[in-house]
């Protein structure tokens, strides 16, 4: 039990780290300005459930993917611990875009995907997945995608309590941890490989 829950705050903050509440809300505040409440509401279920959606099939796929090209889970540790790194660093100097969309689902486009999940929670909820399981880390990533709706719920309330400084001081500290949770990452699969290569 006492490791279950372990595994599940492991999982958790990775998730939550990558996801980054608190510099998706901007957007998603600036993109549904003007709307009716329904409308709106519209949009935070379709977002979520691409989100989800998304999430679930890459962890399922994931896997086949990887014996498919002759991936080990190492390798991917280092790949993607290196590409969290540049998603980390780019959004610290400020150079991260996010395209939005003005027309369509945006629900589904641009806010499920990229925005809620793009590429650095894809990343990282594969990694975590081989290393500490797919129980603790797909509820890790349902309790995060549940923070992101009463988070799109409250999110001009939010907005005004933090204000722009504020979001944007802990959105930074978002990337910093990322950049901190992508070295782990890399020099997790380069002990492995070490340790492969020194019993072999």
């Amino acid at each position: 039990m006492q490791n279950l829950l372990g595994n599940l705050i492991n999982t958790f903050i990775p998730i939550f780290v990558a996801i980054d509440i608190f510099a998706v809300l901007p957007f998603f505040v600036s993109i549904t300005e003007g709307m009716t409440v329904g409308k709106r509401h519209s949009v935070e279920r379709d977002s979520i459930l691409t989100a989800l959606l998304v999430g679930l099939s890459f962890i399922a796929l994931g896997e086949g993917i990887f014996n498919i090209l002759g991936i080990t889970p190492d390798d991917f540790k280092i790949a993607g611990g290196l590409l969290l790194l540049i998603f980390a660093v780019l959004d610290l100097i400020g150079l991260a875009k996010v395209i939005r969309q003005p027309s369509g689902k945006l629900g589904v486009v641009p806010i499920g995907v990229p925005l809620v999940v793009g590429p650095a929670v894809l990343t990282t909820i594969l990694v975590l997945v081989d290393h500490y399981g797919i129980v603790p880390t797909v509820a890790s990533f349902i309790l995060n995608l549940l923070i992101v709706w009463l988070s799109f719920r409250a999110a001009s309330m939010i907005m005004r309590a933090l204000g722009k400084g504020g979001i944007l001081v802990i959105s930074k500290i978002m990337a910093l941890l990322l950049a901190s949770i992508a070295v782990m990452m890399i020099r997790l699969g380069i002990e492995n490989i070490l340790q492969r290569y020194v019993r072999g």
